[in-house]
């Protein structure tokens, strides 16, 4: 029996970025990313959606300080030399060394702070061929997160969300943090988020029925639910696919 989907703020969206605990946070959720293994993921999900000629440019939604993204991007640089990449966030976050290690490998980042719903929903706006989400649905009720995905569907080809799964396991998990050392709104807000995580089809549910897409959305190791959506043009198969999950 899956726990019951609920929403509740997280510490480290209302500290101030400089805030010590915020900096110690943002640090540990870089080791638990690496734990997880959602960059590996997303760079798998990256070469299965465009096994030909590589996108162009790729969108990261909630990016927070670009560490993430930076990660995907090392293992994907040897095959895709050259990359635009856009790390939003309502915060600023992203440093200089971070930016400067997407130019060395070839990719070219730009840091933008805005609030996602407004970036979106501009007019006249381009369509990218790539949106990532890691650990950021999970922070809107099912309302607000329908009219994100529908603002999305209208901005990209695909889009591969990396979020928390829900399941008695992670929250277990979740509550073993301060076993590798995490602070106090680490292991604060890892609870939360899995409280507010995904199982079965929910993220398909919310995926605006316009246009032809393919959806797919499994539970991936043993912390984390996967989504993606590809318009038809980048994969031939049609319908909802929720899978049994997928290795490590």
């Amino acid at each position: 029996m899956h726990l019951r989907r609920s929403i509740e703020p997280e510490w480290l969206d209302e500290l101030p970025p400089a805030d010590p605990r915020a900096m110690r946070s943002r640090r540990d959720l870089r080791r638990i990313n690496a734990l997880m293994m959602n960059g590996r993921l997303v760079a798998r999900e990256l070469r299965r959606v465009f096994p030909g000629p590589a996108p162009r440019a790729i969108v990261e939604i909630g990016a927070g300080d670009g560490s993430f993204l930076l990660r995907v991007a090392e293992k994907l640089a040897p095959q895709w030399p050259a990359m635009d990449v856009v790390l939003l966030d309502q915060q600023s976050l992203v440093s200089p060394a971070t930016s400067g290690r997407f130019t060395a490998i070839g990719w070219q980042a730009q840091a933008v702070s805005a609030d996602v719903f407004a970036w979106l929903a501009q007019p006249a706006a381009p369509v990218f061929d790539v949106i990532v989400a890691n650990l950021f649905l999970h922070h809107f009720d099912a309302a607000r997160l329908a009219e994100l995905l529908s603002l999305i569907a209208r901005r990209t080809r695909v889009l591969i969300a990396c979020e928390p799964q829900r399941s008695s396991r992670a929250l277990f998990g979740s509550r073993m943090l301060g076993a590798i050392g995490c602070n106090d709104v680490t292991r604060h807000d890892a609870v939360v988020s899995v409280r507010a995580g995904f199982v079965n089809r929910e993220l398909c549910g919310l995926w605006p029925a316009v246009g032809a897409w393919t959806l797919r959305e499994y539970p991936y190791g043993l912390f984390s639910h996967c989504f993606v959506a590809a318009r038809a043009e980048n994969d031939a198969s049609g319908a909802c696919d929720v899978g049994a999950g997928h290795p490590a």
